[in-house]
């Protein structure tokens, strides 16, 4: 009996219907991953049955055709786009996507129109970090919040599921990401109409009536004949302006005049005070420098402040030009606005329209009047106590100076410091005015210079005294000149001796008697400088002098020229 294998083979119909269907195929040219045509044979409620000429019939399921409508406008017959993926699955299916063809041909149609910036038309679908989801053709894009509208919107629902156009503004293929934006495309029909605008007005046209659209800090937007323009707050009045509101309103008439007109940017400036004469052209004619006027005080800032000399005419003055006494201080302790008050012009800048003020020249100068009492007794009281001077100011004309610690007593020590406190008032005398800086000295007051004691003794620099030894130190020695020790100098090792072996301060001990040379005398500056070594040199020029030139030779020392000196007056006693 034969099998069914071998019927099957000499079964002559079934020959005949396996070579038409090899030759249908034969011309079906299917490739997978690319698009293709099929044909809707059946609608089903889950899937759309289509015929893509493969050896079976696809199906794609219904979800993918509710899209931008598409469901509804299909039918039996319609011809659509597929994406093929697999010509034969592992199932033997042929494996389709329409939302895969529709997103492939919308991808192309943007890089398309990516490179053209021709405008699409996008659904908003929904929103996400950073932005929004934009549906182009099937294809999901991504829009920034920025991009959106021209300028922030708090609410966004009319644009939800509508269609709005949109241009492709960045595409990341690797990626598959595309950015569009609806900004850009109002952002162009309005520079189209602002373009057109243009075209009827000019630089340096006057424009009779400008409405006022908005007013901040530093400016305000006006509306020239269907065009913005922007009246910065320095093109209000040729004056300090503080705020543009406090001179408009919304929805005024200005007459103005445009300025500028930016051809690439289309931003049209304008001026009012380009209208007005400048004050500043005459203004060396009706003020003068050095001269007193009287005028507002307009603003307060930190720096100094402003004037206002005449309407559109302001000056300042600075925070040096405010008091005598205080260079850096605080100008509403001074001043205030609205306050009226006398000026005297310091300077004039017409070019850059700056004047220069000053109020303290207005009033009596203590500076002045402080210069006659230099080396006269004054009263101070105390402001502050630091590790080194007082601080006090002058009772009589509220300037300040300085006391140094050294010049409280004439023994400089700076523990004398802890006997005062601030807020006392104590007497001193003014002993120097330099630089708008005065310096005070209380010791002065006492009368008991210990540096009198060279005016006593009719001493004076080049003379030999004679000292007592105080300290000895490393570095040399300090002596007592007078008896009371009060005046106390160092003698520096090198002044010690003329050799330097007889130099070191440890061979002399507190109490010796010291001859020195007075060698530097400035009773104003209070320097001494005393020298053993000057004395030496002094005493052994003198006994050369005396015994003759031969005490000058090599190898003649002053024992030697002693000796000699002696031994010639004994021959004499001896002859007689």
């Amino acid at each position: 009996m034969a099998t069914e294998q071998e019927l099957d083979k000499i079964n002559p119909l079934k020959k005949e219907f396996q070579s038409l269907l090899d030759e249908d195929f034969k011309d079906r040219k299917l490739k997978e991953n690319e698009i293709i045509k099929a044909t809707v044979t059946e609608i089903t409620k889950n899937f759309i049955v289509v015929d893509c000429k493969a050896k079976m019939e696809g199906m794609i399921p219904i979800e993918e055709f509710k899209n931008d409508d598409e469901l509804s406008k299909l039918k039996i017959g319609s011809a659509i786009d597929v994406y093929l993926e697999r010509i034969e699955s592992f199932k033997g299916e042929i494996v389709i996507s329409r939302d895969k063809a529709r997103k492939m041909k919308a991808w192309k149609k943007m890089e398309k129109f990516f490179e053209t910036q021709e405008e699409l038309v996008a659904y908003i679908t929904g929103k996400i970090k950073g932005g929004f989801i934009a549906t182009v053709d099937g294809l999901p894009c991504f829009m920034p919040s920025s991009q959106i509208d021209v300028r922030p919107l708090k609410r966004i629902d009319h644009l939800m599921n509508v269609p709005v156009k949109v241009i492709a503004t960045r595409i990341d293929k690797n990626r598959g990401n595309v950015c569009v934006s609806r900004r850009a495309v109002l952002e162009k029909s309005k520079n189209a109409e602002i373009i057109e605008a243009l075209k009827n007005i000019k630089e340096g046209d006057i424009v009779e009536e400008a409405i006022v659209k908005a007013t901040t800090d530093w400016g305000i937007f006006l509306d020239v004949n269907g065009v913005d323009a922007l009246l910065h707050v320095s093109d209000l009045s040729h004056g300090r302006v503080k705020k543009p509101s406090d001179l408009v309103t919304i929805g005024q008439k200005l007459k103005v005049k445009i300025t500028k007109i930016d051809p690439k940017t289309n931003r049209v400036s304008c001026s009012v005070k380009a209208l007005i004469e400048d004050p500043y052209s005459n203004l060396e004619k009706k003020y003068k420098v050095g001269e007193i006027y009287e005028g507002i005080v307009t603003k307060i800032m930190d720096y100094g402040c402003f004037v206002r000399i005449e309407d559109g005419i302001e000056g300042l003055i600075h925070n040096s030009e405010l008091d005598w006494t205080n260079r850096n201080i605080k100008p509403s302790k001074i001043l205030s606005v609205s306050q009226n008050i006398k000026f005297k012009i310091v300077n004039i800048d017409k070019d850059s329209k700056r004047i220069s003020l000053s109020y303290k020249a207005t009033l009596g100068n203590p500076w002045e009047k402080i210069k006659e009492k230099i080396g006269q007794e004054v009263k101070i009281k105390i402001n502050n106590v630091t590790d080194k001077a007082i601080f006090g100011e002058l009772t009589e004309y509220g300037l300040t100076g300085m006391l140094h610690y050294k010049e409280i007593s004439y023994d400089e020590n700076i523990e004398d410091l802890k006997k005062f406190k601030k807020n006392e008032i104590i007497n001193v005398k003014i002993i120097e005015i330099k630089d708008d800086k005065i310096r005070f000295s209380k010791r002065e007051l006492d009368g008991n210079d210990p540096l009198n004691w060279f005016k006593e003794n009719k001493k004076k620099s080049g003379d030999v005294i004679t000292t007592r030894i105080h300290e000895v130190l490393k570095t040399g020695v300090k002596v007592a000149i007078d008896k009371e020790k009060k005046l106390i100098v160092t003698i520096k090792k090198v002044d010690l001796a003329k050799e330097s072996a007889d130099a070191r301060p440890e061979v002399f001990s507190p109490g010796n008697a010291l001859d020195a040379k007075i060698t530097e005398l400035d009773l104003k500056n209070r320097k001494i400088k005393l020298s053993v070594k000057a004395a030496q040199i002094d005493e052994e020029k003198s006994l050369i002098a005396k015994f003759g030139e031969g005490a000058t030779k090599s190898g003649a020392t002053l024992k030697g020229i002693f000796e000699k000196a002696i031994g010639g007056k004994k021959k004499k006693k001896e002859e007689k």
